[in-house]
C-alpha cells in the first residue's frame, strides 16, 4: 500500500489529507484520511518540515502502517547533495527508517543536483523533481512516471491537491 500526503495552509490552520492506494497505476484511492490542525507554525525558509511534519505525523496516528510500503510527500527528501534532510528525510527518520519516502516537488530547488531526478509526464515541458530515501531514486522516479494520468501531475496527486484546498 502507498500513502500520499499533502497539506494546505489557511487562516493559521493546516488541512492535511492522505490518500491510500494499492498500486502506482491506480485511478482511485482505496482510503482517504483527513485532519485539520489549528495554530500551525509559521513558514521558516529551509525548515518547511517544522511546519508540515507535525501535521503528517498527527494524521499518521489514524492509519495502520503495517501494510504501507512507501509514502509520497509534496516536497523534497533532501535539500542538497550533502544529504541535508528536507520534509521527506525528516519523515523517514521519524518513522524510524521503516517506510521509504518519495518526495515529489513541482518547483526546482537550486542546491540539489545529484540527489534528484526530473520526471517529465504528459506534454509538459516542466518536470516534477523526485527525491527518495529508503528506496532507489531511479525506481522512485519510474514509479511516479508510471502513475495514472496524462498530465504533468499524476491523477491521484492532482486529486490529493484538490482535496486539501477544499475548505
Amino acid at each position: 500500500m502507498i500513502l500520499a500526503f499533502d497539506t494546505y495552509y489557511y487562516d493559521n490552520n493546516a488541512k492535511t489529507i492522505a490518500l491510500q492506494f494499492a498500486g502506482w497505476q491506480d485511478t482511485e484511492p482505496l482510503s482517504t484520511y483527513s485532519e485539520i490542525i489549528q495554530g500551525v507554525a509559521d513558514y521558516e525558509p529551509r525548515a518547511f518540515y517544522k511546519r508540515e511534519l507535525p501535521c503528517i505525523l498527527s494524521l499518521l496516528k489514524q492509519i495502520d502502517l503495517s501494510q504501507i510500503t512507501v509514502i509520497v510527500v509534496d516536497g523534497f527528501v533532501y535539500l542538497d547533495d550533502k544529504g541535508t534532510f528536507g520534509l521527506g528525510g525528516y519523515l523517514y527518520s521519524a518513522l524510524k527508517e521503516q517506510i521509504p519516502v518519495i518526495g515529489v516537488a513541482k518547483t526546482n530547488f537550486a542546491t540539489i543536483e545529484k540527489c534528484k531526478e526530473p520526471v517529465y509526464r504528459g506534454d509538459s515541458k516542466n518536470p516534477l523533481y523526485i527525491t527518495a530515501i529508503g528506496t532507489d531514486l531511479n525506481s522512485a522516479a519510474q514509479n511516479i512516471r508510471q502513475m495514472h494520468g496524462s498530465f504533468r501531475m499524476p491523477a491521484l496527486l492532482q486529486k490529493l491537491d484538490g482535496l486539501t484546498k477544499a475548505v
